[in-house]
């Protein structure tokens, strides 16, 4: 399948910063999907997606007849960003960037981090990204980060009470430690390692990667 080989970038309108980000996504290798005013922000950086969803009353530039449009009602369960990523799953992605998804309304910034728990819980990989953060959803096993000493992650649990972590080429090394919701002493640590790990021994952990 042609899915199998690509990634799907998901471009919702939140008004983040991107800088660089979506310069770096690769055309060849990517399923490009516009929820709603993300048409906007693909347009400004030259990106053709392959896919438009929305009810469309965020977007602003006039939608194009050659490209495939799949409307929704305004009156709706999901945000449009989660319809985007169910219509990616369907279509066999599971490798998913999420762009757009941070900044502005709280609540919808919010709803981007339960869309990353449900895409875990289908079995895909996924990242929010924008200019300065990448935010990755673990439920058990290792985040490996290569080749970024000195910057800057925090980790909270999200969607449990608690979760149990271990780190290694940190700062502030943990072994098997319970970092739970009323107590978020996950917040600020920083790598000193050419090569970090963050694992999740339990529980659901959300990581910020920030520069």
């Amino acid at each position: 399948m042609e899915s199998e080989m690509k990634k799907c970038v998901i471009i919702g309108s939140a008004p983040c910063e991107y800088g660089g980000v979506l310069d770096e996504i690769d055309i060849e290798d990517s399923y490009i999907i516009c929820a709603d005013g993300g048409l906007d922000i693909a347009l400004e950086h030259h990106l053709v997606p392959n896919l438009l969803i929305g009810d469309f009353d965020s977007v602003k530039s006039e939608l194009p007849g050659n490209i495939e449009t799949i409307p929704l009602h305004r009156e709706k369960d999901d945000t449009d960003m989660m319809a985007a990523i169910k219509e990616a799953i369907k279509r066999g992605y599971r490798d998913f960037t999420l762009l757009g998804a941070l900044g502005g309304r709280m609540d919808h910034s919010f709803s981007n981090f339960c869309a990353l728990q449900y895409l875990a819980s289908q079995g895909c990989k996924a990242v929010i990204v924008d200019k300065d953060c990448r935010v990755f959803l673990l439920t058990g096993g290792r985040l490996t980060l290569s080749e970024l000493k000195g910057r800057t992650v925090s980790v909270f649990p999200f969607g449990v009470g608690f979760c149990t972590v271990s780190y290694q080429g940190m700062k502030y090394p943990l072994r098997e430690a319970c970092i739970s919701s009323g107590n978020p002493i996950g917040v600020s640590n920083e790598i000193t390692a050419n090569q970090a790990q963050i694992i999740v021994h339990s529980g659901n952990a959300l990581v910020f990667l920030l520069s």
